[in-house]
C-alpha cells in the first residue's frame, strides 16, 4: 500500500499543469496519474450501470404503491360506474384499471420521495442520514508520497489550483491508481 495525495481540478489544462509541477517538485512520473472522475452514480460499477445494485429509496415504494393503488382502483371504479351510461359496462373495468395504475404510481413516487436521502430544498443531507464526504466529478491528479514528501505534494497541488485535496491509501504504480474506488469516503487534507 502506498500513501496517495490527490487533487481535483476543473480542467484538463489545470491537471496537466499540476502533473508538470509535481514532476518539477521531484516526484517520479510512474508515481503520478491524471484521470477524469464521473459524477456520483455514473461510475458503471455494475453491469447495468450505476454505483449501487438497487436504489435505497426503492425499498419503501412497494407498500405505498399497493396502498394508493387500491384507493385509486376504488375511485376509478366509481368514476367508471358513473360513466357506464356513456361508454357502457366496460367503463367500470377501465376506470378501476386506470385508477389503480394512477394510484400505485402516485403512491410509489410519493413514498420514495419521503425517504429521500437529501433535503431537496437545501441540498443537504437529512437529519436521519450522516454527512458523507464524496468525491465530486472532475479531473484528478494523484501522486504517490512518503512521509517526507507528503506536505510538498499537498502544497504543489494547492498551488496548481486543486479545488479539493485528499489523502488515501492504495496502489499507485506505473502511472495508474490500480485500486481506486470512486465511492470510498474522502479524507480531505
Amino acid at each position: 500500500m502506498h500513501t496517495i495525495i490527490a487533487g481535483r481540478f476543473d480542467t484538463q489544462d489545470q491537471a496537466d499543469a499540476a502533473l508538470a509541477a509535481l514532476q518539477r517538485a521531484g516526484f517520479p512520473r510512474d508515481g503520478l496519474v491524471a484521470f477524469y472522475l464521473n459524477p456520483n452514480g455514473q461510475h458503471d460499477l455494475y453491469p447495468i450501470g450505476g454505483d449501487v445494485e438497487e436504489s435505497p429509496g426503492a425499498h419503501k415504494s412497494g407498500p405505498g404503491a399497493a396502498k394508493t393503488g387500491g384507493v385509486g382502483a376504488a375511485i376509478g371504479a366509481v368514476a367508471g360506474a358513473a360513466a357506464t351510461p356513456i361508454i357502457g359496462p366496460a367503463g367500470i373495468a377501465i376506470g378501476a384499471g386506470l385508477g389503480a395504475y394512477t394510484g400505485s404510481l402516485v403512491g410509489a413516487v410519493s413514498n420514495t420521495d419521503q425517504t429521500s436521502e437529501v433535503d431537496e430544498q437545501t441540498g443537504k443531507p437529512s437529519a436521519a442520514q450522516p454527512e458523507v464526504t464524496e468525491r465530486m466529478a472532475g479531473m484528478f491528479v494523484a501522486v504517490r508520497v512518503d512521509e517526507q514528501s507528503r506536505q510538498r505534494a499537498i502544497d504543489t497541488l494547492r498551488a496548481a489550483g486543486a479545488a479539493d485535496v485528499e489523502h488515501a491509501e492504495g496502489e499507485l504504480s506505473g502511472g495508474e491508481w490500480r485500486d481506486f474506488n470512486p465511492r470510498a469516503i474522502v479524507q480531505r487534507v
